[in-house]
């Protein structure tokens, strides 16, 4: 094959491999094993899952480095520069979505533990749709956040704040809890 017909067809092979890549499991993870987004990974994987139990039998040496963890909104209110202040139901991630068919990866949807471990506080500086409008963060949204343990508490009932650096969000009806395994399959 000559050097002419060769290059159009290298550019057609990378093109539709691109492409292909393109789709993968779009925003909110539709795809049957859990799929991270842009930095993602490194945000996480320079942190500590985060473990009810021993941030409350050692909370000096949790404050001291990060924390990652996924939680539902329960609660949005105005915090302090413009920061919301979100009310999380802990939950531990399945990194095998539930998806209603075996065949097509958008059936799929992230699938987080029914039961909750918890509730913690998060101070987080929202970004665009995720402030406002119809998809924003508000009651029974998932947010997978980064970040540090506060040394305040929540005037509210006490409990520990963490301040964000890194968030993800899943608007509610956009993710599932395992409770959806009768009517889904892994």
């Amino acid at each position: 094959m000559g050097r002419a017909m060769r290059c159009p067809l290298a550019v057609a092979v990378l093109l539709a491999g691109s492409l292909a890549g393109c789709h993968g499991a779009g925003p909110y993870g539709h795809a049957p094993q859990y799929a991270p987004q842009g930095d993602e990974d490194a945000m996480v994987n320079s942190a500590r899952e985060y473990d009810p139990v021993m941030v409350g039998r050692q909370p000096d040496e949790w404050r001291k480095g990060t924390v990652v963890l996924f939680g539902v909104v329960e609660k949005r209110a105005a915090g302090p520069g413009g920061q919301a202040l979100l009310t999380l139901s802990v939950r531990r991630l399945e990194m095998r979505n539930l998806c209603t068919t075996a065949t097509d990866d958008d059936s799929c949807r992230v699938t987080v533990s029914d039961k909750d471990f918890g509730v913690v506080h998060a101070l987080v500086s929202l970004r665009g749709d995720d402030d406002i409008g119809p998809r924003s963060v508000s009651s029974r949204s998932l947010l997978r956040v980064v970040g540090t343990i506060g040394q305040n508490s929540s005037p509210a009932d006490g409990g520990i704040v963490i301040h964000t650096s890194w968030y993800r969000h899943w608007p509610a009806f956009s993710y599932v809890t395992t409770a959806s395994a009768s009517m889904m399959r892994q």
